[in-house]
Protein backbone atom coordinates (compact mmCIF):
# COMPACT_ATOMS: atom_id res chain seq x y z
CA UNK A 1 0.00 0.00 0.00
CA UNK A 2 2.77 2.19 0.69
CA UNK A 3 4.54 1.69 -2.70
CA UNK A 4 1.31 2.27 -4.57
CA UNK A 5 0.57 4.89 -2.67
CA UNK A 6 4.32 6.41 -3.46
CA UNK A 7 4.03 5.51 -7.06
CA UNK A 8 0.74 7.99 -7.37
CA UNK A 9 2.21 10.93 -6.09
CA UNK A 10 5.53 10.41 -8.10
CA UNK A 11 2.90 9.84 -10.98
CA UNK A 12 0.93 13.40 -10.07
CA UNK A 13 4.11 15.30 -9.78
CA UNK A 14 5.41 14.36 -13.13
CA UNK A 15 2.01 14.72 -15.04
CA UNK A 16 2.68 18.60 -12.92
CA UNK A 17 5.90 18.60 -14.37
CA UNK A 18 4.38 17.43 -17.84
CA UNK A 19 2.60 20.52 -17.75
CA UNK A 20 5.35 22.79 -16.43
CA UNK A 21 7.34 21.05 -19.98
CA UNK A 22 4.40 22.09 -22.17
CA UNK A 23 4.47 25.82 -21.54
CA UNK A 24 8.41 25.98 -21.61
CA UNK A 25 7.96 24.14 -25.38
CA UNK A 26 5.84 26.46 -26.50
CA UNK A 27 7.60 29.87 -24.89
CA UNK A 28 10.53 28.80 -25.96
CA UNK A 29 9.09 29.80 -29.44
CA UNK A 30 7.65 32.85 -28.26
CA UNK A 31 10.52 33.81 -25.98
CA UNK A 32 7.96 34.50 -23.46
CA UNK A 33 8.62 34.20 -19.64
CA UNK A 34 7.60 30.48 -18.60
CA UNK A 35 7.93 31.39 -14.85
CA UNK A 36 6.13 34.20 -14.50
CA UNK A 37 3.27 34.53 -16.55
CA UNK A 38 0.20 32.73 -16.88
CA UNK A 39 -0.94 30.06 -19.15
CA UNK A 40 -3.41 30.67 -21.82
CA UNK A 41 -5.08 29.59 -24.64
CA UNK A 42 -2.68 29.53 -27.92
CA UNK A 43 -5.59 30.44 -30.07
CA UNK A 44 -7.90 33.02 -28.58
CA UNK A 45 -5.56 34.07 -26.06
CA UNK A 46 -7.87 33.94 -22.86
CA UNK A 47 -6.40 33.74 -19.79
CA UNK A 48 -6.26 29.62 -18.42
CA UNK A 49 -7.75 29.07 -15.01
CA UNK A 50 -6.75 26.05 -12.62
CA UNK A 51 -9.52 23.88 -13.83
CA UNK A 52 -8.26 23.90 -17.69
CA UNK A 53 -4.84 23.09 -16.62
CA UNK A 54 -5.33 19.93 -14.72
CA UNK A 55 -2.96 17.49 -16.41
CA UNK A 56 -4.50 14.76 -18.59
CA UNK A 57 -7.97 15.27 -17.00
CA UNK A 58 -8.86 19.00 -18.45
CA UNK A 59 -8.01 17.70 -21.65
CA UNK A 60 -10.07 14.80 -21.65
CA UNK A 61 -13.47 16.64 -19.70
CA UNK A 62 -12.73 19.37 -22.54
CA UNK A 63 -12.94 16.64 -24.96
CA UNK A 64 -9.95 18.01 -26.77
CA UNK A 65 -11.47 21.47 -26.78
CA UNK A 66 -10.71 25.08 -25.62
CA UNK A 67 -13.31 25.74 -23.09
CA UNK A 68 -13.79 29.42 -24.43
CA UNK A 69 -13.16 29.21 -28.32
CA UNK A 70 -13.78 25.63 -28.81
CA UNK A 71 -10.47 25.37 -30.67
CA UNK A 72 -8.83 22.27 -30.79
CA UNK A 73 -6.30 21.43 -28.05
CA UNK A 74 -2.92 19.58 -29.34
CA UNK A 75 -2.38 16.36 -28.39
CA UNK A 76 1.21 17.11 -27.30
CA UNK A 77 -0.02 18.35 -24.23
CA UNK A 78 -1.38 14.76 -22.84
CA UNK A 79 0.95 13.21 -24.50
CA UNK A 80 3.87 15.36 -22.38
CA UNK A 81 2.30 14.70 -19.20
CA UNK A 82 1.99 11.35 -19.78
CA UNK A 83 5.14 10.73 -20.77
CA UNK A 84 6.50 12.84 -17.83
CA UNK A 85 4.25 10.79 -15.51
CA UNK A 86 5.81 7.17 -16.76
CA UNK A 87 9.32 8.71 -16.88
CA UNK A 88 9.76 9.89 -13.50
CA UNK A 89 8.54 6.39 -12.42
CA UNK A 90 10.87 4.13 -14.40
CA UNK A 91 13.93 5.21 -12.13
CA UNK A 92 11.73 2.99 -9.15
CA UNK A 93 12.34 0.09 -11.82
CA UNK A 94 16.19 0.00 -11.44
CA UNK A 95 17.49 -1.48 -8.06
CA UNK A 96 19.36 0.71 -4.90
CA UNK A 97 18.82 4.17 -6.80
CA UNK A 98 19.61 6.64 -4.56
CA UNK A 99 17.21 9.75 -3.98
CA UNK A 100 20.14 12.14 -5.71
CA UNK A 101 19.97 9.82 -8.15
CA UNK A 102 16.27 9.75 -8.90
CA UNK A 103 16.10 13.47 -8.56
CA UNK A 104 19.09 13.83 -11.39
CA UNK A 105 17.02 11.38 -13.36
CA UNK A 106 14.49 14.05 -13.47
CA UNK A 107 15.66 17.07 -14.41
CA UNK A 108 17.67 15.61 -16.87
CA UNK A 109 14.91 13.16 -18.42
CA UNK A 110 12.65 16.96 -18.27
CA UNK A 111 15.15 18.42 -20.22
CA UNK A 112 15.32 15.42 -22.86
CA UNK A 113 11.47 15.48 -22.96
CA UNK A 114 11.62 19.67 -24.40
CA UNK A 115 14.21 18.67 -26.71
CA UNK A 116 12.05 15.44 -27.78
CA UNK A 117 9.13 17.45 -28.42
CA UNK A 118 10.70 21.10 -29.58
CA UNK A 119 13.00 19.32 -32.12
CA UNK A 120 9.74 17.32 -33.97
CA UNK A 121 8.04 20.67 -34.24
CA UNK A 122 10.52 23.03 -35.00
CA UNK A 123 13.93 20.91 -36.40
CA UNK A 124 16.03 22.18 -33.80
CA UNK A 125 17.44 21.95 -30.90
CA UNK A 126 17.36 24.99 -28.54
CA UNK A 127 20.95 26.03 -27.27
CA UNK A 128 18.59 27.20 -24.12
CA UNK A 129 18.08 23.35 -23.06
CA UNK A 130 20.65 21.53 -24.33
CA UNK A 131 23.74 23.56 -22.79
CA UNK A 132 22.14 23.68 -19.20
CA UNK A 133 21.44 19.86 -19.83
CA UNK A 134 24.89 19.46 -20.54
CA UNK A 135 26.28 21.58 -17.38
CA UNK A 136 24.26 19.77 -15.04
CA UNK A 137 25.42 16.67 -16.16
CA UNK A 138 29.06 17.71 -16.23
CA UNK A 139 28.36 18.78 -12.47
CA UNK A 140 26.90 15.41 -11.64
CA UNK A 141 30.16 13.63 -12.99
CA UNK A 142 32.46 15.78 -11.50
CA UNK A 143 30.62 14.64 -7.95
CA UNK A 144 31.68 11.50 -9.02
CA UNK A 145 35.17 11.84 -8.61
CA UNK A 146 36.18 9.62 -6.55
CA UNK A 147 35.75 6.98 -9.44
CA UNK A 148 37.94 8.63 -11.30
CA UNK A 149 37.45 5.94 -14.45
CA UNK A 150 34.00 6.28 -13.86
CA UNK A 151 34.64 10.11 -14.42
CA UNK A 152 37.10 9.57 -17.53
CA UNK A 153 34.81 6.93 -19.29
CA UNK A 154 32.02 9.53 -19.43
CA UNK A 155 34.17 11.92 -20.82
CA UNK A 156 35.52 10.06 -23.66
CA UNK A 157 32.19 8.54 -24.36
CA UNK A 158 30.84 12.42 -25.05
CA UNK A 159 33.94 13.33 -27.08
CA UNK A 160 34.02 10.23 -29.24
CA UNK A 161 30.00 10.33 -29.49
CA UNK A 162 30.51 14.11 -31.08
CA UNK A 163 33.27 14.00 -32.29
CA UNK A 164 31.21 11.11 -34.81
CA UNK A 165 28.59 13.03 -35.24
CA UNK A 166 30.69 16.11 -35.95
CA UNK A 167 32.26 14.08 -38.92
CA UNK A 168 28.85 13.46 -39.75
CA UNK A 169 27.82 17.04 -40.03
CA UNK A 170 30.99 17.97 -41.47
CA UNK A 171 30.73 15.44 -44.74
CA UNK A 172 26.79 16.17 -45.35
CA UNK A 173 27.73 20.34 -44.95
CA UNK A 174 24.70 20.07 -42.26
CA UNK A 175 22.28 18.26 -44.58
CA UNK A 176 22.31 15.21 -42.64
CA UNK A 177 22.18 16.35 -39.43
CA UNK A 178 22.01 19.36 -37.56
CA UNK A 179 24.67 20.91 -35.35
CA UNK A 180 22.60 20.68 -32.43
CA UNK A 181 22.48 16.72 -32.81
CA UNK A 182 26.42 17.27 -32.48
CA UNK A 183 25.73 18.77 -28.92
CA UNK A 184 23.47 16.02 -28.61
CA UNK A 185 25.68 13.68 -28.70
CA UNK A 186 27.97 15.03 -26.37
CA UNK A 187 25.35 15.28 -23.96
CA UNK A 188 24.48 11.90 -24.69
CA UNK A 189 27.81 10.21 -23.79
CA UNK A 190 28.40 12.25 -20.79
CA UNK A 191 25.44 11.11 -19.45
CA UNK A 192 25.27 7.22 -20.40
CA UNK A 193 28.91 6.45 -20.27
CA UNK A 194 30.54 3.56 -22.01
CA UNK A 195 28.58 1.11 -23.65
CA UNK A 196 25.23 2.49 -23.07
CA UNK A 197 25.68 5.74 -25.11
CA UNK A 198 26.59 2.48 -28.15
CA UNK A 199 23.21 1.43 -27.74
CA UNK A 200 21.41 4.45 -27.66
CA UNK A 201 22.88 5.33 -30.87
CA UNK A 202 22.70 2.28 -32.27
CA UNK A 203 18.90 2.49 -31.27
CA UNK A 204 18.06 6.22 -32.67
CA UNK A 205 19.98 5.10 -36.23
CA UNK A 206 18.12 1.81 -36.28
CA UNK A 207 14.68 3.56 -35.27
CA UNK A 208 15.24 6.49 -37.36
CA UNK A 209 15.84 4.42 -40.80
CA UNK A 210 12.37 2.10 -39.28
CA UNK A 211 10.27 5.12 -39.23
CA UNK A 212 11.85 7.02 -42.18
CA UNK A 213 11.06 4.01 -44.33
CA UNK A 214 7.78 3.87 -43.09
CA UNK A 215 6.80 7.30 -43.90
CA UNK A 216 8.93 7.30 -47.38
CA UNK A 217 6.66 4.42 -48.35
CA UNK A 218 3.13 6.00 -46.71
CA UNK A 219 3.99 8.68 -49.24
CA UNK A 220 4.49 11.45 -46.51
CA UNK A 221 7.95 11.93 -46.68
CA UNK A 222 10.58 11.40 -49.97
CA UNK A 223 14.21 11.27 -49.53
CA UNK A 224 15.24 14.87 -49.82
CA UNK A 225 12.34 15.44 -46.90
CA UNK A 226 13.51 16.60 -43.82
CA UNK A 227 13.25 14.53 -40.86
CA UNK A 228 14.26 15.71 -37.51
CA UNK A 229 17.00 13.69 -35.76
CA UNK A 230 16.43 14.64 -32.04
CA UNK A 231 13.77 12.81 -30.88
CA UNK A 232 15.20 9.23 -32.05
CA UNK A 233 18.27 10.18 -30.48
CA UNK A 234 16.28 10.66 -26.85
CA UNK A 235 14.26 7.45 -27.94
CA UNK A 236 17.55 5.90 -27.94
CA UNK A 237 18.69 7.72 -24.74
CA UNK A 238 15.95 6.50 -22.44
CA UNK A 239 15.85 2.88 -23.62
CA UNK A 240 19.70 3.09 -23.02
CA UNK A 241 19.10 4.55 -19.65
CA UNK A 242 16.27 1.93 -18.34
CA UNK A 243 17.57 -1.47 -20.37
CA UNK A 244 20.99 -0.60 -21.68
CA UNK A 245 22.82 -2.79 -19.65
CA UNK A 246 20.23 -5.94 -20.01
CA UNK A 247 20.49 -5.01 -24.07
CA UNK A 248 23.97 -5.22 -23.99
CA UNK A 249 24.46 -8.05 -22.27
CA UNK A 250 21.68 -9.72 -24.19
CA UNK A 251 23.86 -9.17 -27.49
CA UNK A 252 27.02 -10.61 -25.60
CA UNK A 253 25.43 -13.52 -24.97
CA UNK A 254 23.91 -13.99 -28.45
CA UNK A 255 26.79 -13.40 -30.08
CA UNK A 256 29.03 -15.75 -28.10
CA UNK A 257 26.23 -18.47 -28.39
CA UNK A 258 26.57 -17.42 -32.40
CA UNK A 259 30.72 -18.24 -32.35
Amino acid sequence: MVNFFFYFVVFIFGSAVGSFLNSVIYRLKTSESFLFSRSYCPHCKHKLSWKDLIPVLSFLILKGKCRYCRHNISWQYPLVELATSILFLLPGLKPDVRPEETVFYWVLSSFLIIIFVYDLKHYIIPDEVIYPAIGIVFLYRLSEIWNFKLLLYAILSAILASLFFLFIFLLSQGKWLGFGDVKLAFFMGLFLNFPNVLVALFLAFLIGAIIGIGLILAGKKNLKSKVPFGPFLVTGTFIALFFGNQIVNWYLNFFNLTI
